[in-house]
Order: structure tokens, then C-alpha cells, then sequence
């Protein structure tokens, strides 16, 4: 599809809610702490491979307010998910590293409790968020990370097509000191409009 000029279509202040028949996708909001809370009370193992982690109380408020604070600066967009099948809030989302010029971003910050992981509503939002990424607003490349000993995360990309491009060795610190391998994966334009797309659409009919 022809895609209107970046700058005239996404703007990290605009209100873009994603739907589709099982999750919606809207917009992340410091009134969301309410809905997260339980979360970071209590599942804590849900943050063991993120660079940052959103357990406790003060955690969670740290964690909405740093993605508000880079949607503000124009460099990332969050979202909270709400899962229709069990009417209740699932987890969060986002992009971030968004580079218009170049029309690339990143997709993760993704995590769900306990209770909605496996039960298909990751595939569901990925579907909205590359195709809103692709189709809506034209990007040319779409990149994912992850701790590289987090093999679920990374088999969860795989899974919906995401090709494995590397390891970046030692890339970043974590909180106890040491630092973390990542593995880069990515998604292209072309591969989006020539199989990812497809693909996507039946794991979620």
C-alpha cells in the first residue's frame, strides 16, 4: 500500500489504539499503574531476562514513567494490553528506538503475567503492531531483541518469523553487575509482505 509521509502519520502524542478480536492495544497512561500493580506485587520471575524490571511497587512506577518519558521525547510508544477473553488487563508492549529517517524500530518491552502467557494473545498483538508498523506507517525494517538465555523469547520470534541475525557479545549490564549477550533478530518489508503477514494471520484464525 502507499503510505503517507512518517512525519504527517505517526506522532508519539497521538492517541493509536490497536484491536483486533481477541487483544486491544492502546495507549500506555500513568492511570495504568492501577491495572499493572498486581503484576509487580506479585510475579517478580516475569522480569528475570529484562534489561529493566518493573517488580515492586516503586518499580512499576519507574517503568511507566520512563516509557512516558520516551514517548514525550518522540523515541518510543507503549502500549497496556487487555486481553477480551478474560476481560482483564494482560501486560504491556511497546516500540521503541523509533528512527523515522530511517524507518526502522524496535518492537519489544513485551511481557504478560503468568496467566496469559501461552494462551495466544502474543501472536495477536504482534500481528496488530507489525502490521500497523509495515502497513500504517511504512516502516522498512523491524528489529528484535533478547537475552540470549532467554530461549522462549527468542523461539516466540522465530515462531512468528523473525529472521536471527547475531549475537551482540556482552551488551548490556544488568542489575546484578554482569552483562548480558543479546540476540538481534528482524523483520523486513518484503519478508512482511511475502510470508510473515500470512503466516501470522492463520496462527491467529
Amino acid at each position: 500500500m502507499n503510505c503517507l509521509p512518517l512525519m504527517q502519520i505517526f506522532n508519539t502524542n497521538a492517541d493509536y489504539t490497536l484491536e483486533d478480536a481477541r487483544v486491544i492495544l492502546r495507549p500506555l497512561c500513568r492511570e495504568d499503574f492501577s491495572h499493572l500493580l498486581s503484576f509487580a506485587l506479585e510475579e517478580p520471575a516475569i522480569w528475570t531476562y529484562s534489561l529493566v524490571s518493573a517488580a515492586g511497587k516503586q518499580g512499576m512506577n519507574s517503568y511507566i514513567e520512563k516509557a512516558l518519558s520516551d514517548r514525550d521525547a518522540g523515541i518510543a510508544y507503549p502500549f497496556i494490553v487487555f486481553d477480551k477473553a478474560q476481560q482483564a488487563y494482560a501486560g504491556s508492549t511497546r516500540y521503541y528506538d523509533i528512527q523515522l529517517l530511517q524507518k526502522n524500530l524496535q518492537l519489544g518491552y513485551t511481557w504478560y503475567g503468568s496467566a496469559f502467557q501461552g494462551t495466544g494473545i502474543n501472536v495477536h498483538c504482534k500481528y496488530l503492531m507489525l502490521s500497523f508498523a509495515f502497513d500504517t506507517i511504512g516502516m522498512e525494517r523491524v528489529e528484535f531483541r533478547a537475552d540470549a538465555r532467554n530461549a522462549r523469547s527468542v523461539a516466540a520470534m522465530k515462531k512468528i518469523g523473525c529472521v536471527e541475525e547475531g549475537t551482540l557479545r556482552q551488551h548490556y549490564f544488568l542489575e546484578d553487575g554482569s552483562r548480558r549477550d543479546s540476540i538481534i533478530l528482524s523483520i523486513l518489508k518484503k519478508e512482511w509482505h511475502d510470508t510473515v503477514k500470512n503466516n501470522l494471520a492463520r496462527l491467529i484464525e
